[in-house]
C-alpha cells in the first residue's frame, strides 16, 4: 500500500510538473543564504478564549480563560524552496481545576480541557508546541510541502474550535494540473498533533486521546493506545465547472484500519438580480481495512463486519452578503459512522459547532442556517437550529457514546476592527443543546451533552 500511495503522489507531481517544461528557468544570481532569511515573511497570533458550559442542576459547571500567542517565520524562494517554522505557546490564566470530576458522573469537562492538554489535565505551565517544521516546494501550479504542517481535506482538518489546531507530520501535494478547474490533492501523514494536545503522536497512537465511547456490546472501549497503523493516506480530485458547479471525490486510506471515501457536489444557479439559488449532494462511504487496527477485537478500532454509509443533502439562497439553507444527513443502520475526532471536525452539511454525530448510525440531522455580513460594519452574524434523531443511548451498536436525541441552537457574531486595531477580530457563539430522548434518569447521558448552554468570547490578532 505505500508503494501505491507513494506511486499516487508521484504520478501527481509528474502531472504537474509537466506544465511547467515549455516555461524556459529564469536564472538567479548567486546570493548569500542570509538573503533569504532577511526577505522571508514574517507573521504571529495572539489569541485569547473564554469558555464556559452550564450544565442541568446538580450536574457540575466548567469554564476556561486562556492566553496564547505564536510566531511563525518562512524563507524566501530559493530555487522554488521555502523553509517554514511556526510555534505557539498557550498559558491558563483562571479557569476550572480540570482534574475535577463531576460528583454524579464521574467525568470530566468536556470542551474546557480541550483549550490546555486533555493527556495532562493538571499541566498549566508546558503549554506549547512547535506546530510546523517544513520544507516547500513550488513549480508551476504545484506545491510539495514535506515535514510539520497544516492541512484542510475533509477527513483531516485544523478544527479550529479550542486555543490551537491540529497539525500534521508528512509529505502534503496541491496542483492544479495542465487541465482547467482540475485539481489534486494527495498527501502521506505519519503522526498527528491532535487540538487540545502538546505532543505528536503516530498515525495509531493518535487514535483514542479523546474519549473513547463504548464498544457494540457496552462495554468501554479499549483501543486507546492499541491500534496499529503506521500512515494514513488521503488524495482528493476536484472538477470545477465554471462557477456554478463543483463536484469532489476523495478516499482516506488507514492502513490496517479502515477506509473513507466521499462524493460531493455543491452547486449553484441564478434566480433573479443577484439572488442565487444554492445545493449540495453527498455520500460517504467506509468500511474496514486489515486488522481493524489490532488482531484482538477487543482493541480494534472498528469490529470485523463493520461499514457505514452516509447520504447527506443540501438547498438555499445566497446574495452577496446573506445565505439561508436547509441541510440534512442520514447515517444508515448499516453501522456507526466512525472518523477519529483527534484528527478533525466531520464534513457533514448538518455538522454544527460543539456536537458530532461521529460514532453514531441510525441518525436522522436537519440544520437550518441564516447568515448575513454586514460588510460596511464588519460584522457577520449566523444563526442556526438543529434537530438530531439519535438511536436509543442503550443501542451500543450505533451509540458509541451514548448521545441522546436532541435539539440545539447557535448564535455566532463575528466583528472584524478596523483602523488603530485593525488585525483584532472578536467573536461570540453561544449554543444550546436540549435533551429530546430517553436518557433513563442516567445522568452520564446527560453531563456536557444536553440540556446544557455554552458561551464562547473569542479574541484573536493577527499580525
Amino acid at each position: 500500500m505505500r508503494l501505491i500511495l507513494a506511486g499516487l503522489l508521484f504520478a501527481v507531481a509528474q502531472f504537474s510538473f509537466a506544465q511547467s517544461d515549455s516555461i524556459p528557468a529564469k536564472k538567479e544570481s548567486a546570493k548569500p543564504l542570509l538573503h533569504y532569511f532577511k526577505n522571508g515573511k514574517s507573521g504571529g497570533h495572539l489569541r485569547h478564549y473564554f469558555m464556559s458550559t452550564d450544565n442541568e442542576a446538580g450536574l457540575t459547571d466548567y469554564y476556561a480563560n486562556a492566553f496564547g500567542g505564536g510566531l511563525r517565520f518562512e524563507t524566501a524562494s530559493f530555487h522554488g524552496f521555502h523553509f517554514g517554522v511556526a510555534g505557539f505557546y498557550i498559558f491558563n490564566i483562571g479557569s476550572s481545576d480540570m482534574t475535577k470530576k463531576d460528583r454524579a458522573t464521574g467525568q470530566i469537562s468536556r470542551y474546557e480541557s480541550g483549550q490546555f492538554d486533555v493527556t495532562n489535565l493538571s499541566n498549566k505551565h508546558d503549554l506549547d508546541r512547535l506546530e510546523e517544521l517544513y520544507l516547500r516546494y513550488e513549480t508551476g501550479k504545484t506545491t510539495i510541502t514535506g515535514g510539520r504542517q497544516n492541512i484542510k481535506s475533509p477527513f483531516i482538518n485544523p478544527q479550529d474550535g479550542r486555543m490551537r489546531p491540529t497539525a500534521e507530520s508528512g509529505i502534503w501535494v496541491e496542483s492544479l494540473g495542465d487541465i482547467k478547474n482540475l485539481e489534486f490533492k494527495a498527501g502521506i501523514f505519519n503522526d498527528i498533533s491532535p487540538r487540545g494536545t502538546v505532543n505528536w503522536y503516530s498515525i495509531g497512537h493518535s487514535i483514542g486521546i479523546y474519549s473513547t465511547g463504548v464498544d457494540e456490546k457496552g462495554k468501554k472501549s479499549a483501543y486507546a493506545n492499541s491500534v496499529n497503523s503506521e500512515f494514513v493516506g488521503l488524495l482528493g480530485v476536484q472538477y470545477s465547472f465554471g462557477k456554478s458547479l463543483k463536484i469532489q471525490g476523495w478516499n482516506q486510506w488507514v492502513e490496517n484500519v479502515f477506509n473513507t471515501a466521499l462524493f460531493q457536489a455543491d452547486g449553484n444557479f441564478p434566480i433573479s438580480g443577484k439572488w442565487k439559488g444554492i445545493y449540495g449532494v453527498q455520500y460517504i462511504h467506509q468500511n474496514r481495512i486489515g486488522q481493524g487496527g489490532n488482531p484482538n477485537s477487543e482493541l480494534a478500532y472498528v469490529s470485523k463486519d463493520w461499514n457505514a454509509n452516509i447520504f447527506g443533502g443540501k438547498a438555499g439562497v445566497k446574495n452577496e452578503g446573506f445565505e439561508t439553507s436547509l441541510s440534512y444527513t442520514r447515517i444508515t443502520k448499516d453501522g456507526r459512522f466512525l472518523m477519529p475526532r483527534e484528527w478533525g471536525r466531520e464534513p457533514l452539511f448538518t455538522f454544527m459547532p460543539r456536537e458530532r454525530n461521529e460514532g453514531a448510525g441510525d441518525v436522522h440531522a436537519w440544520v437550518y442556517r441564516l447568515a448575513h455580513h454586514f460588510k460596511k460594519l464588519r460584522l457577520k452574524p449566523e444563526i442556526s437550529a438543529g434537530y438530531y434523531r439519535m438511536p436509543d443511548v442503550r443501542n451500543y451498536r450505533l451509540n458509541k457514546y451514548g448521545m441522546p436525541s436532541y435539539w440545539q441552537t447557535n448564535l455566532s457574531v463575528l466583528y472584524e476592527f478596523e483602523g488603530f486595531m485593525k488585525g483584532l477580530d472578536a467573536q461570540l457563539i453561544v449554543l444550546y443543546k436540549g435533551k429530546n430522548g430517553e436518557t433513563y434518569e442516567v445522568p452520564g447521558y446527560t453531563f456536557n451533552k444536553v440540556n446544557m448552554m455554552h458561551t464562547n468570547v473569542i479574541l484573536n490578532y493577527h499580525f
